[in-house]
């Protein structure tokens, strides 16, 4: 029996590693079977929502809770880690099923459990999928050892085209009870004929095999779903606008992923008698009121409207995020409000809860801001050190006199003259509505005050106007989304109090309380002794040093002034010490590290991995088209090197040919040379002894013609030769 009752509980899942099956299923499992079939109390609420978020940060164990529905699916991709939450991952071969095999697989599991969960949301290629499960199970009606749940997640966009429900007021929203007069987008077709195809399916024996089809909002919340293409651009900041794509004016129903997920645990405990099930929150907000929200609180502040055409120019987006980003609909769910029993994570919708969905957006991508703050003696290495790190980990690298610069810069455009052409302001719209509010006059008073400071002081601005920029710049949404490095500043422990104390503090309390939004997660102090600081600057050249504070005139005094304030015990080390951020020390000059890699290495070592998105596709081109680049420059050089060393080789090669050559016949003519002097004895002898009888036997030989010549000459100088008695 206790076999038997877990089996009822199974609850199968497609795809559990996508965005939608993995916060549907994680939710799933840990929901009681029939818990939403009880009013639950607020202290209970809180209490479930604690012990939730417990299980959800621990993950140690895929053990299923007493009285839970067990998960158990496939995955999109072969190489995806089974989920913590799932019981059993089948590893089957499913797209576009190629063999029987696999089919009959699939069902045997889906046979094994009592609810089957199909979502089309995101991959239009389980549709096949998951009207062949529908199918494969209405035919095994007869053999159900219990009954079966069937429920596809499908999409609002099988009602993209749908005819208002009142021509004469078309804010009157759609509800649960127009399903049947739903008309499907063109590119959504295919998930309308499956709803169609399950709903029918369920009519024939609704006892043992009912159906629920639940037209999902655009799901958001988490690692974001559609609508992740505009948190990602805001929060790297590279862009000084988010894009809406043409008027924005579009209603776009949505609803949190977890609130879609307690849609589907409603369905599965409560069986209600309406089987078409709008699953949208409270919310009616526009495509250009979305971004807007996503753009203050994530991103820059602001929004740009672009044309429709324009947006098929990213990459990130596909036509069916297209699709989904420019559907034009009003809808409102009755069951969800009058029947169901949600504990709503997001009812009234994104933008009334934007805090609590970036806070969520951040945790799931692990986009947690890196504040790094380097400390040091002037021409230690701060900057160098401070711009690798930025490029390392993605980070804005925070110096005084580009704040300065920017900030005032930002008050002489605010203070100027706006320009009155209609076109531009027609074109900004909404978008300047905001900066039209700033106070121009106060403004206008700071940016008097700034010069006048300025000017009284030979160009250096006070320190009062220093650390609110600073603070300001630190507070920015850049900053605030992937971090900073703060480059020299504060340089004294007032600084460091006036810049990270919260406002009105208690000077009494023993530690101070500092704002978390904008301390420094790490300090990095770097040393040097004065003798290793001047022999480096000395040595460096004119051109590096001309127009800095490196000269003659300005670096000693502003060593000695470092020094002054790093002497007592109120130091901004200090500070940080008292705040329990304890400084890494590193001494440069026993490193002996020009091109700072060892240092580096050190800080690197200290802070971890990065926080923040991994390349992009084009930056992974352009890494790629680079290195290739690289390859080919080395491959030419080392190429033009083999053909130098083959070239120098030849040319050796010859050089000892001819030389040896010449060796050869000056051996040949001196050995020709004492041959020809060794010779002249014999010759001699042979002239005078020889020869004189030799020339006798032949002729004497031609006389007589003897048979055999050589013999007869032989005898003859044997007989005749002078030397022979």
């Amino acid at each position: 029996m206790a076999a038997e009752s877990a089996r009822n509980r199974r609850v199968f899942l497609n795809h559990l590693d996508s965005y939608c099956g993995l916060n549907v299923g994680e939710h799933l499992s840990k929901c009681i079977v029939g818990a939403s079939l009880e009013n639950i109390g607020e202290e209970e609420e809180e209490n479930e929502e604690e012990e939730n978020e417990i299980n959800s940060s621990a993950e140690v164990s895929s053990e299923p809770k007493e009285g839970t529905y067990q998960i158990v699916g496939t995955l999109s991709k072969p190489e995806s880690v089974k989920p913590y939450f799932a019981e059993e991952i089948f590893a089957i071969l499913t797209i576009c099923f190629p063999q029987n095999s696999s089919r009959e697989e699939l069902l045997s599991h889906l046979l094994e459990c009592e609810i089957i969960l199909y979502n089309i949301t995101e991959d239009a290629n389980q549709i096949e999928e998951a009207t062949w499960a529908a199918s494969a199970l209405h035919m095994e009606i007869e053999h159900f050892a219990t009954p079966k749940l069937f429920i596809l997640i499908s999409t609002i966009m099988s009602w993209a085209k749908s005819k208002p429900p009142d021509p004469e007021d078309p804010e009157i929203p759609f509800t649960d009870e127009d399903y049947r007069k739903r008309k499907a987008h063109p590119n959504f077709v295919d998930h309308i004929n499956a709803e169609k195809l399950v709903l029918k399916l369920g009519k024939t024996n609704k006892h043992k095999f009912s159906t629920y089809i639940v037209a999902s909002g655009h799901q958001y919340g988490a690692e974001e779903g559609v609508l992740h293409y505009f948190f990602k651009t805001g929060w790297l900041s590279e862009a000084p606008t988010l894009p809406v794509f043409g008027d924005g004016n579009n209603f776009i129903p949505t609803i949190h992923v977890v609130d879609l997920a307690a849609v589907v645990q409603n369905i599965a405990d409560r069986r209600p008698k309406s089987h078409y099930v709008l699953a949208v929150d409270a919310s009616m907000h526009t495509l250009q009121e979305l971004i807007q929200c996503i753009s203050k609180n994530v991103g820059p502040g602001k929004i740009e409207n672009i044309p429709k055409e324009n947006a098929f120019l990213s990459k990130e987006l596909t036509q069916m995020h297209l699709d989904m980003l420019l559907v034009n609909l009003r809808m409102e769910s009755m069951f969800l409000n009058e029947i169901f029993n949600i504990k709503w994570v997001s009812q009234a919708g994104l933008v009334e809860n934007i805090e609590q969905i970036v806070k969520e957006y951040k945790q799931s991508r692990g986009l947690l801001p890196l504040k790094i703050y380097i400390h040091g003696p002037p021409g230690v290495g701060k900057s160098t050190i401070a711009e690798e790190l930025c490029k390392h980990y993605k980070l804005h690298h925070i110096k005084i006199n580009d704040v300065i610069s920017e900030t005032i810069a930002n008050l002489e455009r605010i203070v100027a003259p706006k320009e009155t052409d209609s076109d531009h302001v027609e074109e900004q719209g909404e978008n300047n509505e905001e900066e039209e509010g700033i106070n121009v006059k106060a403004a206008h008073e700071l940016l008097a005050t700034v010069k006048e400071s300025m000017k009284e002081n030979a160009g250096h601005l006070e320190d009062q106007y220093i650390v609110q920029f600073i603070k300001d710049k630190l507070k920015s949404m850049p900053c605030r989304n992937q971090g900073y490095v703060l480059d020299g500043f504060p340089e004294t422990y007032e600084q460091a109090k006036d810049l990270f104390n919260l406002e009105n503090e208690d000077i009494k309390r023993k530690i101070p309380k500092f704002d978390k939004l904008i301390i420094p997660e790490f300090v990095i102090s770097l040393t040097a002794s004065d003798e290793f600081l001047i022999n480096r600057i000395i040595n460096l050249p004119e051109r590096i040093v001309a127009g800095t504070h490196y000269t003659q005139d300005q670096f000693l005094p502003s060593l000695s002034l470092f020094r002054e304030f790093n002497t007592d015990d109120t130091t901004v080390l200090n500070y940080f010490d008292e705040l329990e951020i304890h400084p890494q020390i590193i001494d440069v000059a026993k490193l002996e590290d020009p091109e700072n890699r060892f240092i580096l290495k050190e800080i690197i070592k200290e802070i971890g991995e990065p926080r923040n998105y991994g390349l992009t596709d084009e930056e992974k081109e352009q890494l790629e088209h680079k290195a290739a680049e690289e390859r080919i420059v080395k491959e030419a050089q080392e190429k033009a090197e083999r053909e130098r060393e083959e070239a120098k080789e030849r040319a050796e090669r010859m050089a000892k040919w001819e030389e040896w050559n010449k060796n050869l016949e000056e051996v040949k003519r001196q050995e020709q040379e004492l041959l020809e002097a060794q010779s002249i004895p014999l010759r001699n002898y042979l002239m005078k002894n020889v020869m004189p009888t030799l020339m006798q036997g032949i002729n004497e030989c031609c006389r007589i013609r003897p048979d055999d010549p050589v013999d007869f000459l032989a005898e003859f100088l044997f007989k005749n030769s002078p030397g022979t008695e």
